[in-house]
């Protein structure tokens, strides 16, 4: 008990520091996904700022700008007061990675294959680091897709891995299945370690230790110092259709241990110190794209197929709540008071009671308010069958793409001074109060 009692007290120490200096993905390096300020309501919309692509990146928010990126190949820096442009730099291809803010710098990363630093202030290329070059997750006859031999590119793997900074080092994998450990200020490699397949989850850093999931279906626990690993946990298989199998969300760290959503159907918590399981949440065939939250001994996530919001308790995995969605969600939670706000694929922002795990309020986005009613039934819920043509990756990708004409929000809420910011692949980014 008193080894836990220690490791908890360092995460806190180690939370508190990292959250002074720098704004990042789930608002922190332990991807608690904690937000303070007044509670949005969701009725006021306080400005979009519209790119041309889609917004499937996480804002980040510090010193009065809001930065995101979009599939256009740009990142924006805007103006929190009134959404107006302050800079836009160009990447060469779309930006799919959530950015972090620390030390007057931006970290993110781009299908190019590139990590990039830009200056804060100005938007103004810094350094540039190369990785091997980034994909997606492939398989033969993913999501029993005919031809079933033939080996096809993920349609659902959306996100690139987002940057996580804690003193002065940047911590990020990518699609060349590696996870890198560059100099914040200079990008010069620290270190690189080798999983088995494509990296597109985000970091976490707590106590020292990286902690990090990969389509290998592994969850890693790195020494944040040296790269060198201290334990793998292993999530489930699938070698038929290739449909649960990996770890596409983002680990939360907290209690003393690890949380993390698998593809395989099941949500996980292990020790932090062991990567021993504590207990697996059985999501009935499931996925967990998002990232949890964690607060007061209570983790908070979507999920995907099962359309589900659920609260657990964080030490035992028993189930305090479990909201039944109208669509899927691929969209982290924040948490704000007694309130955690998150997208769903068919272009809400539901605003969950954390008390009573009933939906409070919801926001509606451009997308959905044109396109989303011929896609949807009497009861709201999204007819899937009108998107998805047939079982060939093509007839995936079509489906895919025309249910982000929706303004589906895969990306992440972000809330500071009482207004939330969140992206849509219809293009805009939202502050809403």
């Amino acid at each position: 008990m008193r080894r836990l009692m220690g490791f908890q007290l360092a995460v806190l120490c180690a939370a508190t520091a990292a959250s002074a200096q720098s704004a990042m993905f789930r608002g922190g390096p332990e991807h608690l996904g904690n937000y303070g300020g007044p509670v949005p309501t969701l009725e006021t919309v306080a400005w979009k700022f519209q790119t041309r692509g889609r917004v499937i990146s996480s804002p980040a928010v510090a010193g009065g700008l809001v930065i995101v990126g979009s599939t256009d190949n740009s990142l924006y820096g805007i103006n929190t007061a009134d959404g107006t442009q302050r800079w836009k730099f160009d990447a060469k291809g779309p930006i799919m990675s959530s950015p972090a803010i620390a030390l007057g710098l931006v970290f993110v990363s781009s299908v190019d294959g590139n990590i990039y630093a830009v200056d804060s202030a100005t938007g103004t290329q810094q350094w540039v680091f190369a990785t091997r070059g980034e994909r997606r997750f492939t398989a033969p006859g993913i999501h029993g897709a005919i031809p079933k031999t033939e080996r096809m590119p993920d349609p659902f793997d959306v996100f690139l891995s987002s940057p996580t900074v804690v003193n002065g080092t940047v911590y990020i994998g990518s699609g060349d299945q590696q996870i890198y450990a560059l100099d914040a200020r200079t990008g010069a490699l620290k270190w690189s370690f080798a999983t088995g397949d494509v990296v597109h989850a985000a970091p976490a850093v707590a106590n020292g230790t990286v902690y990090v999931g990969s389509w290998d279906r592994n969850l890693y626990a790195l020494d944040a110092a040296t790269g060198k690993e201290k334990w793998r946990y292993i999530t489930g298989n699938d070698t038929t259709i290739y449909n649960q199998i990996g770890l596409a969300s983002s680990p939360a760290v907290a209690l003393g241990m690890v949380f993390v959503g698998g593809r395989d159907g099941h949500f996980h918590a292990v020790n932090g110190r062991t990567g021993e399981l504590v207990w697996k949440h059985n999501n009935r065939g499931g996925w967990t794209i998002a990232s949890p939250a964690v607060r007061d001994g209570i983790v908070y996530f979507p999920t995907s197929d099962g359309t589900r919001f659920k609260a657990l308790d964080a030490k035992t995995g028993e189930v305090k709540f479990d909201l039944q969605n109208k669509a899927v969600s691929f969209s982290s939670p924040a948490l704000v008071g007694d309130v955690a706000f998150y997208g769903t694929s068919d272009g809400y922002l539901q605003a969950v009671s954390l008390t009573t795990g009933t939906i409070r309020n919801t926001f509606r986005t451009e997308g959905s308010k044109a396109n989303g009613d011929r896609y949807t039934d009497e009861n709201g819920r999204l007819k899937t069958s009108l998107m998805y043509p047939d079982r060939t990756l093509d007839g995936m990708m079509i489906g895919m793409r025309t249910m982000q004409t929706l303004g589906s929000i895969l990306s992440s809420p972000t809330v500071a001074g009482g207004v939330l910011y969140v992206g849509s692949t219809d293009g805009y980014l939202y502050a809403i109060r």
